[in-house]
């Protein structure tokens, strides 16, 4: 179904005021409105799908009409930091490109030596907020879809902490032109993916409206980059060293969750929890690889990369998920704005809500 709500996708004075989160307040809000009470118990509604359609991503787009949505919604994305948008009238916002995805709490857990700073760095352990989505509509197995896994950590492992925290957010995705990863254990999420276009189909214009947008609003649309995570805790005074590429990799211990047309959904509920029984029973874990060996080739919109020396560093382990309507409209996770150097601050594309290189 296609939303008719959209809310406030530009930025907000609640955008402007933030000073950090709590654990506690996100995961209450990510968990408050389930879109079924218990995950596969008899009776319960079915997930909704919601459309991403041109139309929607074109809303506005006119001169002297309203104002372009998308712009504005690219805009906030790359300028907030918030981690809730609920608006004025409490209902939050609606995802243009990622309007389908379920929410996941654990931690965050580097475990092996490695050059970087940070909570990149051996022995980091964060509270992790995560949300695994789809873009664009199509949510089954079987079908082209491009996955995606985004996430905010916490530098603390005290899920009560009383003081407010500023979160530091990652962005990866599948191929963004779609994929067929039948089982989300095979897929491979990145930092920078690949773009095969021609894999959109009849969905192409949203592909190629989303590139121009962001190209637009910040400088490298295809790629975001790591250094939110290489400066949270990381004492005054020293350097920032960041990976330059990530990906997340479904442990390979893992159960493969089978089912025809099996919505995303559905296979990670079930990686956690039995059907009809409200309390998680199980784990899901994704290692975390870096590596800063990789090359770009190809026009924007056929983008294909090649990497070398992957290296698994830690892993998130995810013990509690929740599809919600806030965990959809709600929740918010920041994008980093471009630096042409990743490791200095001052290099970056954007300032004060204008692009300046």
């Amino acid at each position: 179904m296609e939303p008719k709500f959209f809310g406030i996708e530009g930025i907000t004075d609640e955008d402007r005021a933030y000073q950090g989160s709590r654990f506690s307040e996100v995961r209450d809000a990510i968990f408050a409105n389930p879109y079924q009470k218990v995950w596969g118990r008899a009776g319960e509604p079915p997930l909704p799908v919601y459309e991403v359609t041109t139309r929607s991503v074109l809303r506005g787009v006119l001169p002297f009409g309203a104002p372009y949505l998308f712009r504005k919604a690219t805009e906030r994305a790359v300028d907030s930091h918030a981690d809730l948008r609920w608006g004025a009238d409490r209902k939050g916002y609606r995802r243009l490109l990622h309007p389908n995805g379920i929410c996941l709490t654990g931690f965050w857990e580097i475990t092996e030596e490695n050059p970087y700073s940070g909570y990149f760095k051996k022995g980091s352990r964060a509270l992790a907020i995560g949300r695994y989505s789809t873009c664009c509509t199509e949510t089954r197995r079987g079908h082209a879809r491009s996955l995606a896994l985004v996430g905010k950590l916490y530098p603390t492992t005290d899920p009560n902490h009383a003081e407010l925290l500023r979160t530091a957010n990652f962005i990866t995705q599948q191929d963004l032109g779609g994929d067929y990863s039948n089982y989300i254990n095979d897929a491979e999420v990145r930092n920078a993916p690949d773009t095969r276009a021609w894999r959109r189909g009849g969905a192409l214009p949203v592909l190629l409206v989303t590139g121009a947008v962001f190209q637009g609003v910040d400088k490298q649309p295809s790629q975001r980059q790591l250094y939110q995570i290489a400066e949270l805790g990381k004492p005054k005074g020293e350097g920032t060293r960041a990976p330059e590429f990530l990906r997340f990799l479904v442990a390979p211990e893992q159960p493969r969750i089978e089912g025809e047309a099996l919505d995303f959904r559905d296979e990670i509920m079930a990686q956690i929890f039995d059907k009809g029984d409200p309390k998680p029973k199980r784990t899901l874990t994704f290692n975390i690889e870096v590596t800063d060996e990789g090359t770009t080739r190809g026009l924007p919109v056929f983008q294909r990369r090649s990497f070398k020396n992957w290296r698994r560093i830690g892993r998130i382990v995810f013990d509690n998920a929740v599809a919600s309507y806030n965990g959809d409209f709600v929740i918010h996770f920041s994008h980093p704005t471009w630096r042409n150097d990743r490791n200095d601050s001052s290099t970056v594309a954007r300032v004060n809500g204008r692009k300046v290189r």
